[in-house]
């Protein structure tokens, strides 16, 4: 099992720029597919982002192209969101998530097994 903090989230306007942080510890960075989901109350846990063991191979979700990137580097242990371009509909509580499979989507949460505690972002208009 690996713990996960997130950190960088806040208050921004639309079109500013947020860098989310998530820090892991406990386990083997790199062996684990990495993802950024987010959630907003009585919603399902939407997919923002996930990236392989090596981070070579990327999926962003739809409504995100071209504003986020998602990075990690296995050498600290610490996976990144980088958002631009944010808009009001991108307010949620932002979650990283680690998972051990071996195969899969990587687009759903109940492919994933350690999660962070979340952080919030909002986004103003």
């Amino acid at each position: 099992q690996v713990q996960l903090v997130e950190s960088g989230g806040g208050l921004v306007q639309a079109r500013d720029s947020l860098t989310l942080s998530c820090a892991a510890s406990g386990g083997a960075f790199s062996s684990y597919v990495m993802g950024w989901f987010r959630q907003n109350p009585n919603a399902d846990r939407e997919f923002v982002a996930h990236i392989m063991r090596a981070g070579f191979i990327t999926l962003i979700g739809e409504s995100m192209k071209g504003r986020f990137t998602i990075s990690r580097d296995n050498a600290k242990n610490t996976l990144t969101l980088q958002m631009n371009n944010l808009k009001p509909e991108d307010t949620a509580v932002y979650y990283c998530a680690a998972s051990r499979r071996r195969s899969g989507s990587f687009m759903f949460a109940n492919e994933f097994d350690d999660w962070g505690q979340g952080t919030q972002v909002t986004v103003s208009k």
